[in-house]
């Protein structure tokens, strides 16, 4: 539990990043997850616009993780990557289960579409539920765009059609003028892999993406969430994320919106880091009641009852729901994963 909070002030602190010259990975899978978790609606919205005018978005949603983990540990189709399997309600009333595939890889995966197959058929034969899938490729490829994936002989045929999105078809005039939290995303994904051997070049492109969020007009609390994602995924050398951090600093300063640079303060508190150390419950609770105040401002009475909840489950998700969740869904979304 503490080591898992120990790195969220690692991403809010940025220490000990490995410089990109080194050929580290970086970031996106963890970092798309955090985004599609935290605004899937616009999500949908920016990638697959017919699937968003379908869906009844006020009777809400729900991710099915429970299920989709067990249905890829029965699959053993090989190494996952940015998978996510979401129960939603459909305009007329039925109920339809989106499940989406974000491919990262930088290269050609010659099993993606039997991957995309052999998910599909296995939510459907277990649950019996309707399923759509969709994918989103961030590779650098433009001509790999896997589609469909079947057999057949003798007449007797199965195939599976699925849309895909290639991320280096948006124009960056297209990104630029969108005010979907997406477009961003899309744009630090792309400048991640075009900066791998230039870490200079990517702290340009970070600072300018991270001060494009205030000038596109977000509030506070988006502003926190889509720097927590673009952070993560844009690593940078250690004195490179100082200066990145002065900068930041001084351009908050001037315009008078102190809203990242308030983060950092959560990891130079000495009682937090102590707690960081010795791993106890209680120096894990009072990590957890910090960075909710630093998030939302206040820690009442309702966002103090989930602290002791927080410290239970796993390591991973209570990470992530830090990082990533809105005041609204720690109160009503947490712990509601499992299937109705």
């Amino acid at each position: 539990m503490v080591k898992h909070l120990s790195n969220i002030l690692k991403r809010i602190n940025s220490n000990g990043m490995t410089e990109p010259e080194t050929g580290v990975p970086a970031n996106y899978d963890e970092s798309w997850k955090a985004a599609i978790e935290q605004y899937f609606e616009a999500f949908v919205e920016f990638f697959f616009p017919e699937a968003y005018q379908a869906i009844a978005w006020e009777r809400g949603y729900t991710f099915l993780d429970k299920e989709f983990q067990q249905i890829v540990r029965d699959a053993e189709v090989g190494t996952r990557f940015v998978d996510k399997l979401v129960k939603v309600w459909l305009i007329g009333g039925e109920e339809a289960w989106l499940l989406l595939h974000i491919e990262l890889q930088s290269q050609r995966d010659g099993d993606f579409a039997k991957r995309m197959f052999t998910y599909h058929y296995r939510i459907f034969d277990r649950y019996g539920r309707e399923v759509v899938s969709l994918a989103v490729l961030g590779d650098e490829q433009p001509n790999w765009r896997p589609q469909e994936y079947g057999y057949g002989r003798w007449g007797c045929e199965i195939r599976l059609r699925f849309p895909v999105i290639k991320l280096l078809d948006y124009t960056w005039e297209s990104l630029e003028a969108s005010d979907n939290p997406f477009a961003v995303v899309v744009m630090a994904h792309r400048k991640t892999q075009n900066t791998t051997q230039a870490a200079s070049e990517r702290l340009k492109w970070k600072l300018r993406l991270i001060k494009g969020l205030y000038r596109r007009g977000y509030d506070r609390q988006d502003i926190i969430n889509i720097f927590l994602v673009l952070d993560s995924m844009m690593r940078l050398p250690e004195p490179l994320e100082v200066t990145f951090r002065d900068e930041i600093r001084q351009f908050e300063e001037e315009n008078q919106m102190p809203y990242i640079s308030s983060l950092e303060r959560i990891g130079r508190q000495e009682g937090l880091q102590q707690g960081i150390q010795q791993g106890q419950q209680e120096k894990a609770k009072n990590l957890i009641q910090s960075l909710l105040k630093s998030r939302f401002g206040i820690v009442n009475e309702e966002l103090s009852s989930i602290i002791e909840p927080l410290t239970q489950i796993p390591d991973d998700e209570v990470a992530s729901l830090l990082l990533t969740s809105s005041r609204e869904e720690l109160l009503s979304r947490f712990g509601q994963n499992t299937l109705h």
